[in-house]
């Protein structure tokens, strides 16, 4: 990993000081010790506060996008002819890559205003359940070494098993090395157990109605409405969120049980063909929400019908994006 580390930071440097790119997005060590935060960087020096480690772990292709439209916004009132585009580059696992072509095949903007320094990806730690393997205590330190990690609390030293605090997301990704780059750093990581990804949602669906739903609104229930999963998700990208309308007023902004149940499905279905399941929005839920289950279904409804996984190709646009008359299975419009 610090191989990756210190070659990521050489290509940064010489990205930057060639003027590839106008900024860089990637991780720096955050103020925590079991976190790296989202860094934006523009000068070849920063480069050196570049990590890449098991503590990275938000989806960076939400700050592209957010940073490409930042500079088009600041555009507006300058002469077509005078206007620039802002060249982002970006440190991007296998998840990152598939929610930037996502963004590629949505028209959010051109792939030459993007440069895509690629990374092998082992999965990252899930915060809550480091947590959880220390029973909630304060970690004073935390390092990782191998396939262990050791946390360091005022009651003294934990080490577990990496394995065991891995994201859920990571824990059968089939897509941890990237889909689309324009150069990598270092090898292929190993692929890690795909065969697994529908289990739970294969268990969900085993259930009765009334016990799914009955699930669904327990999860609801513990939702606060504080938006963490919409604001970090790479495809909610919408200038107006659907909730903050007021013409027409789609939902209300309480709390009230039911104004939450239409906020998070109708935030799901906005999901259909484009969640790449990074598990961003789990890893920032204060409240633990067990949202990944229900966005997976939706997931393994769109290759059961469709054959598609949201992002693997430029060439596949998300299924409510194009429609195929010799392909497309439509029969089940028709069932009750």
């Amino acid at each position: 990993m610090e191989n990756i580390e210190n070659k990521l930071r050489e290509e940064a440097k010489k990205l930057l000081s060639e003027k590839k790119v106008d900024a860089l997005v990637g991780y720096e060590e955050g103020t925590l010790p079991f976190q790296a935060s989202p860094c934006i960087i523009t000068e070849p020096e920063e480069a050196d506060k570049l990590v890449w480690n098991a503590f990275c772990s938000v989806n960076l292709a939400k700050y592209v996008h957010d940073v490409i439209h930042r500079h088009r916004d600041s555009q507006v009132r300058v002469k077509p002819e005078d206007r620039t585009k802002k060249i982002v580059g970006v440190v991007a696992r296998g998840c990152t890559t598939r929610s930037i072509v996502i963004h590629l095949q949505e028209r959010q903007y051109e792939r030459d205003e993007v440069v895509i320094i690629g990374v092998p990806c082992t999965g990252y730690i899930a915060k809550k359940k480091l947590s959880k393997a220390v029973k909630g205590k304060e970690i004073i330190e935390c390092s990782v070494d191998g396939d262990s990690v050791t946390a360091v609390t005022s009651e003294g030293s934990t080490t577990i098993s990496l394995q065991e605090v891995l994201s859920g997301s990571c824990l059968t990704c089939r897509y941890n090395n990237p889909v689309i780059s324009d150069l990598m750093v270092g090898d292929a990581a190993p692929p890690m157990s795909p065969e697994k990804e529908y289990e739970e949602v294969d268990a969900f669906e085993a259930l009765s109605e009334e016990e799914r739903w009955a699930y669904f609104t327990k999860e609801m229930d513990k939702c606060i409405r504080c938006y963490a999963c919409r604001n970090t998700c790479p495809s909610c990208y919408c200038k107006q969120c659907f909730v903050e309308q007021n013409q027409p007023k789609w939902v209300g902004m309480g709390i009230d049980e039911t104004d939450t149940q239409v906020f998070q499905i109708m935030r799901m279905f906005h999901q259909v063909g484009r969640c790449v399941d990074c598990g961003s929005c789990v890893e920032v839920c204060p409240m633990g929400v067990d949202l990944r289950k229900f966005l997976k279904k939706l997931d393994k409804d769109g290759f059961d019908l469709f054959s598609h996984r949201a992002g693997e190709s430029l060439e596949d646009p998300p299924p409510l994006s194009a429609y195929s008359m010799i392909d497309d299975k439509d029969d089940f419009i028709f069932e009750p």
